[in-house]
């Protein structure tokens, strides 16, 4: 639910609020006060302020309150209530990302692989409210992370809780074929029309029990298109690292990817195999997959509106008859 005002330009009728104030002071102290003549100054002396005349100021705040709600009144507040009648349907999105210990390399600075690779991600998912999107993890094996869901803040939790398997204590490795097997299972059985498969990995596929071109040739028969991502920069790479006395250092590796396979799994399933040698590239890539998964959605909007003025303009016409009641009994002034 939202609020807004349906004449907002109104409101700067409230500046006549303090501009009435500021006149009414400087008439106060142009005006020339009333006087009486007294024989002697005993009776004025011994009269003092009356309670009348402490409470005078009580007139203007009550006009000065009775205009402000009146003129917010008068710029007509509302209550907007909108409700999405979505039609269509969206795509089906299986996220495999590669936790082998090589994405901790730090050639996408100032982050590592998997930071950088888990940002680009989240945006990415952001820009897909419709859809429904499962993460599935792999180093030496693969398993589910989330489910498919449109459930996007828990899918960005689990993102957000995902970490290299050398701190997750689990076995290190590159199953690519296991991790394109789970994820082509996770969007088997969904029951929109496109079902993908988004493959990130900076490694050669050197565990698990599934060939990565024989778990593509499976996508292939459930009607399942995978996109692959070759993560890394070519040639020698930072990689964190502990000597022998446990102290952290930066040593430099070979940074390994089998191109071929990605591009072979991509060309058997329909999709695309692309290269990421710095997080620009990364965004670019997945704003290019974004584009071209579009999803089947028609959205209409309908919205309610509730007027509010009421609970304005009543108390502001209450405060204003009795800022001249008072002004006609109480604090009446005979000339």
């Amino acid at each position: 639910m939202d609020f807004q005002f349906a004449s907002p330009w109104l409101l700067t009728l409230l500046l006549l609020v303090p501009a009435i104030l500021w006149w009414q002071r400087r008439g106060n102290l142009r005006q020339r006060p009333a006087g009486l003549r007294f024989a002697s100054l005993d009776a004025a002396q011994m009269s003092g302020r009356t309670w009348r005349m402490r409470l005078r100021p009580v007139q203007n705040i009550l006009r000065m309150a009775a205009l402000a709600l009146l003129v917010l009144g008068l710029a007509r507040p509302q209550s907007v209530q909108a409700r999405e009648v979505i039609h269509g349907e969206g795509v089906d999105i299986a996220l495999a990302l590669d936790i082998s210990g090589s994405m901790a390399s730090l050639d996408f600075q100032p982050q590592n692989r998997l930071e950088a690779a888990k940002a680009v991600i989240s945006d990415f998912v952001a820009e897909r409210p419709y859809d429904q999107i499962g993460l599935v993890l792999f180093a030496s094996n693969a398993f589910n992370q989330s489910p498919l869901t449109v459930d996007h803040n828990v899918l960005d939790r689990m993102l957000g809780q995902t970490k290299l398997a050398t701190e997750l204590g689990i076995e290190d490795g590159t199953a690519i074929g296991m991790g394109l097997a789970n994820a082509a299972n996770m969007v088997a059985d969904a029951d929109a029309k496109s079902k993908v498969v988004i493959l990130l990995t900076d490694g050669v596929n050197n565990a698990g029990q599934i060939d990565p071109l024989t778990a593509a040739d499976a996508a292939k028969t459930l009607g399942i298109k995978v996109y692959t991502i070759g993560m890394g920069k070519t040639g020698q790479v930072p990689v964190p690292a502990q000597d022998m006395f446990g102290r952290e250092q930066i040593v430099m590796q070979e940074s390994s990817l089998d191109e071929a396979t990605l591009q072979g799994i991509a060309d058997k399933t329909g999709g695309r195999y692309y290269r990421a040698e710095d997080i620009d590239g990364l965004r670019k890539i997945y704003d290019e997959i974004n584009a071209l998964e579009k999803s089947e959605i028609e959205i209409q909007t309908f919205a309610s509106y509730q007027e509010l003025a009421g609970w304005l303009l009543a108390p502001g016409l209450l405060l204003l008859l009795g800022e001249l009641f008072l002004r006609q009994t109480l604090f009446r002034t005979i000339p």
